[in-house]
């Protein structure tokens, strides 16, 4: 089990237990009471724990190595799962995964970012960052799936398109730019779930639907609280107070109307019980699906084009002449 800064009372507690484990493995002594007192000590901090937390701690649960990922909440929500390969002009972008897949018996088509689940997986699939073909292949998955009238889900997780200079030397705006027009237009239901970091243009790459939703314990930003930081203070030391002024929670992202739902996470973040998260979500893709289709695909289109048209607003403020 990993702990963050933030969680060290609880791996004071959970020590405490495996000391006494030990102890009680070696004297043969009974300490049932002791360690059923620390549990309870434990669930009440970690309760009090994730009941205030920042928005910083919330980007650190966002970045949970042991935090699920896209392949895994396909493995646990979609049944048949097809994998597609390839944009057409490039390569295999092993950054963006998808294919065809089976919900409750209904076919779709799902996608999204992949981090890796260790070192040597993260560098092959580039910690979630894709290049232009990622974002490629992801619209090709897409036009797919309106061929054969299959909703799209797509599962954000990234840190933010590669900003590499090989990545925009075969067109990284305008892959992502396209995608943001397409999307806008498809005519099948689009669901997008921000399951962990949603930067950037990396983030929007995938991010246009009928619904938007964010996990709980996700962040949503056009820049990362690090990067920031280094911008405005010239280091990453504010990173915190960015974090805050960003506005970038779930609840921040609710408030502005930039997504629609907000999926509540067990308590402790998704890595605590990934599979309560995977049934959780599950449940929400299958009614927004039903809900969806329930709706003409023109009205769908109208309906998307004009949410995403009055987001944003603005105070002016009055200069003395």
């Amino acid at each position: 089990m990993l702990f963050l800064d933030f969680e060290k009372p609880l791996e004071d507690l959970y020590t405490q237990i495996t000391k006494l484990k030990e102890m009680s493995a070696k004297n043969k002594v009974d300490v049932s009471n002791s360690i059923r007192e620390l549990e309870t000590a434990i669930e009440k901090t970690r309760e009090h724990i994730y009941d205030n937390l920042t928005p910083w701690q919330r980007v650190q649960l966002s970045r949970h190595p042991e935090r699920p990922y896209t392949l895994y909440y396909i493995e646990k929500i979609f049944t048949d799962f097809t994998e597609l390969f390839g944009d057409r002009q490039v390569k295999d972008d092993k950054a963006m995964v998808g294919g065809m897949a089976l919900l409750d018996g209904t076919p779709v088509m799902v996608m999204g970012q992949q981090k890796g689940v260790n070192t040597k997986m993260r560098q092959l699939r580039n910690f979630g960052m894709a290049n232009p073909e990622g974002y490629r292949k992801a619209l090709r998955l897409m036009k797919i799936a309106e061929k054969f009238n299959r909703p799209i889900v797509t599962l954000i997780d990234t840190p933010g398109a590669f900003p590499g200079l090989e990545a925009e030397e075969r067109g990284q705006a305008e892959a992502i730019a396209r995608n943001l027009f397409e999307m806008v237009n498809m005519k099948v239901p689009v669901i997008c779930v921000i399951i962990g970091e949603g930067a950037s243009g990396g983030a929007l790459g995938i991010g246009i639907g009928d619904k938007v939703a964010m996990l709980e314990n996700t962040w949503y930003s056009v820049i990362s609280p690090e990067s920031c930081s280094s911008i405005l203070w010239r280091n990453w030391n504010f990173k915190e107070t960015a974090a805050e002024q960003l506005k970038l929670t779930s609840t921040d992202m609710s408030g502005f109307g930039l997504v629609d739902d907000v999926i509540p996470e067990p308590l402790g973040g998704a890595q605590s019980d990934p599979d309560k998260m995977a049934v959780t979500l599950k449940a929400y893709l299958v009614n927004a699906i039903k809900e969806l289709t329930a709706i003409s695909p023109e009205d769908r289109i109208d309906q998307r084009i004009n949410k995403f048209s009055k987001m944003g607003f603005y105070d002016e403020i009055g200069v003395n002449e």
